[in-house]
């Protein structure tokens, strides 16, 4: 190793430092075009200098990483005022399709009925009409029945008219 501890740092203190692993170190050494050196031993070290510089790679890094989410977060989190407004509007264009939809369903169904009703009319009005008349011709029958039974036969095709009481019913 150097002559000075204090001022190189094993990859694991780097590890320690940074908060990350040894794969997060190469790629940052890679950014950085930072070579760790080897001591006598062929163990890797680094100075604090390049521990700083990759600290701020890593820095930069995490910005830019937060930056991209927060840009994200923005352009995928619109305004819940613009969601709700949204809502509401699709909710109205549908209450009014389905209003539209069942106005035009009654009305094709209900198209004849007004004839329907009408012609329902007319023949309740001649049935009352039929049951006056049937009403009128059954006195009339009864009337002329009385009349007939009031007639006797004598002969040879004469019938005589007796007077009783009158059981007419007008």
């Amino acid at each position: 190793m150097n002559a000075n501890p204090e001022k190189i740092l094993l990859p694991n203190d780097v590890r320690k430092l940074l908060n990350i692993d040894n794969k997060e170190i190469v790629e940052l050494c890679k950014k950085t075009s930072i070579n760790p050196k080897k001591d006598s031993k062929g163990q890797i070290y680094f100075s604090v200098d390049e521990v700083r510089k990759l600290k701020n790679a890593k820095s930069s890094i995490v910005s830019e990483m937060t930056e991209k989410k927060t840009a994200l977060s923005l352009v995928s989190k619109p305004n819940s005022q613009v969601v709700v407004n949204n809502l509401l509007d699709t909710l109205t264009k549908m209450e009014s399709n389905i209003t539209e939809s069942m106005t035009k369903l009654i009305d094709e169904k209900l198209e004849g009925m007004d004839d329907v009703v009408l012609e329902l009319v007319r023949c309740k009005t001649e049935n009352e009409n039929l049951k006056n008349k049937v009403n009128e011709l059954n006195k009339e029958n009864f009337k002329l029945k009385n009349i007939l039974n009031s007639f006797k036969p004598l002969m040879c095709g004469f019938y005589v008219k007796k007077e009783e009481e009158n059981n007419i019913l007008l």
